[in-house]
């Protein structure tokens, strides 16, 4: 079911609901501006198509992405704003939601859903958060997104624009770029190298994320900041 959809009277029961939150921030020449929010839907939808009685909400597309504020099209609301957000989110929907899932698609959101989801659950409501993230993948617009976005959004994807950025490891660069912002480490704003990337990756690595998160799901066990374990 989808809360755009539905009636009120579709929702009593207090059910599941699972809401994408994403960005709105470069991803280099050939991958949307909405990536992150696109990724985050689909692993979203995919999981709800698995779990009886789950509802899938609009996405939030808006995130904290002030390291990639130096390239056009980015808009960010930043880690406070994002933080009240979802607060305010988990308290009105949590008047009638039973459970409330976040999945996120941007790594800029960590800490935002680290301070509000432990408010939310330490206020009583059960609220939950799970990150898309590809072990061993690149840590933006390299090959794992690229793929992702072959399959989820082909059309927004520009093949012929897709080039290698900075692919040191993401540890040794996040200094400079918590400092300097992404534009200063990569002029493309890659954080990897998209070479290789398909679609039939890209189904892969949904099938494998959606798998992970119904599995999750189902056990419903967080660590101390509501992430779900698994």
């Amino acid at each position: 079911m989808r809360l755009t959809g539905a009636t009120w009277p579709d929702l009593e029961g207090r059910p599941l609901l699972v809401v994408p939150l994403g960005s709105v921030e470069q991803h280099g020449r050939h991958l949307p501006l909405t990536t992150d929010t696109a990724v985050a839907q689909a692993v979203a939808e995919a999981a709800v198509g698995e779990l009886d009685g789950a509802v899938l909400a609009p996405a939030l597309a808006y995130g904290a992405s002030g390291e990639h504020e130096d390239f056009p099209g980015t808009i960010s609301i930043g880690t406070a704003a994002l933080t009240t957000l979802l607060v305010e989110y988990g308290r009105s929907a949590g008047r009638w939601a039973g459970r409330l899932l976040v999945v996120n698609g941007h790594g800029g959101n960590v800490e935002a859903l680290r301070a509000a989801v432990p408010q939310l659950r330490g206020e009583g409501r059960d609220v939950v958060w799970f990150p898309c993230g590809v072990p061993g993948g690149d840590a933006h617009a390299g090959r794992s997104e690229t793929s992702l976005m072959l399959h989820v959004e082909p059309a927004g994807v520009r093949p012929e624009l897709a080039a290698a950025g900075e692919t040191a490891p993401i540890g040794e660069l996040l200094p400079r770029l918590r400092a300097e912002g992404v534009r200063a480490v990569s002029p493309d704003g890659v954080l990897g190298d998209p070479a290789g990337a398909s679609a039939a990756e890209g189904a892969q690595l949904l099938r494998t994320l959606t798998g992970r998160l119904v599995a999750a799901v189902r056990a419903w066990d967080t660590d101390a900041a509501g992430r779900l374990l698994g």
